[in-house]
Formats: C-alpha cells, sequence, structure tokens
C-alpha cells in the first residue's frame, strides 16, 4: 500500500485530470471512482491520526515512560 502522502498526491492529480476537462465520461467516472476510494482511506487514516495526537496530549507521561495505546488495537504505533 502506498503511504498517506502518495495517496494524497494520487488524489489531487485526479482532481486536476477531472478539472481540466480532457478525459472522457468514461475515464472521468474511473476517476473519480478511484478519487472515492483514495479519499475515504485518507479520512481513515486521519482519523487514526488524530486519536493518536489525542492521547499523546491528554495522557500524563513521564519524560522516560511511553503513552498506552493499549485502548486503541486498530492503532499502528512505531516506536
Amino acid at each position: 500500500m502506498k503511504n498517506f502522502e502518495e495517496r494524497l498526491e494520487r488524489l489531487e492529480t485526479i482532481s486536476d485530470e477531472i478539472n481540466s476537462g480532457g478525459a472522457t465520461l468514461d475515464k472521468a467516472l474511473a476517476l473519480f471512482e478511484e478519487g472515492i476510494k483514495l479519499a475515504r482511506g485518507l479520512e481513515k487514516d486521519i482519523g487514526k491520526i488524530e486519536r493518536k495526537i489525542e492521547i499523546l496530549i491528554n495522557q500524563p507521561v513521564e519524560p522516560d515512560d511511553k503513552p498506552n495505546f493499549e485502548l486503541f488495537d486498530d492503532l499502528e504505533v512505531q516506536e
């Protein structure tokens, strides 16, 4: 799977291509469908990032302690 930035860049490319008016109706529809899928995936990733930030901000932690992410099993935490 591509990383967040690559998917966002692809979504921007799709938007530009559709807005240019150069695509056929079938091509524009296919691009639109791809764009919707990308947007939903990006939205989901942003939600995960927001939850992680909320945990980091609201959890009292000693300087050497690691935050507790146990409540959010779906988060991929990189140490």
